[in-house]
């Protein structure tokens, strides 16, 4: 019954919408528009693809990501940005980067190298932390990074730490390019 609804249903639609195959005869109808088809490129020719202003942006904008990896020191000039920035999405649910995003469960980290520890302003750091007396440098941060609690024994971060030395060196390179942006 319900396919037999639906049939007649999408019949009445059909013909409501001019639907008929018969050719209509009435002085008041406008011609068809004659529509000249695209001729299909030769089997094994990639499709023709359009540059668009979003397209070259992106593609600056990786030249410009290559060239700021380059010019990092080693090893960060040898780092993968874009894991970088996956790893990353690990530290933003605690941390930004953006000063105008200020702090969040985590200090905000905009030009957190060079940056003596527990010292960004207006963050209240764990007492271990408020007291450790070092620069954060591209290496603290990697030894910081590879376990949180053995690096600094009683801090409050409950971060596991991020195992393998290549994702360590690519978010530090990511952070080393976005924090100072």
């Amino acid at each position: 019954m319900r396919i037999l609804f639906t049939t007649t249903a999408m019949a009445l639609m059909l013909a409501a919408c001019g639907g008929s195959e018969e050719p209509a005869t009435s002085a008041s109808t406008p011609s068809a528009e004659v529509v000249t088809p695209t001729p299909l490129p030769e089997p094994g020719t990639p499709p023709a693809v359009e540059e668009t202003p979003v397209v070259e942006e992106a593609a600056a904008e990786v030249d410009d990501t290559a060239e700021l990896i380059a010019a990092l020191p080693a090893p960060y000039n040898e780092a993968d940005y874009k894991s970088g920035e996956r790893v990353w999405k690990q530290c933003a649910t605690c941390h930004r980067l953006d000063p105008a995003d200020g702090h969040r469960t985590g200090p905000n980290l905009h030009g957190i190298f060079d940056r003596h520890s527990g010292a960004a302003e207006e963050f209240r750091y764990s007492k271990v932390l408020e007291e450790a007396d070092f620069q954060w440098t591209p290496e603290e941060i990697d030894k910081w990074l590879a376990s949180p609690k053995e690096y600094l024994e009683g801090n409050r971060m409950s971060f596991a730490g991020v195992r393998r030395p290549n994702d360590r060196r690519d978010v530090i390179a990511y952070m080393l390019i976005e924090s100072n942006r």
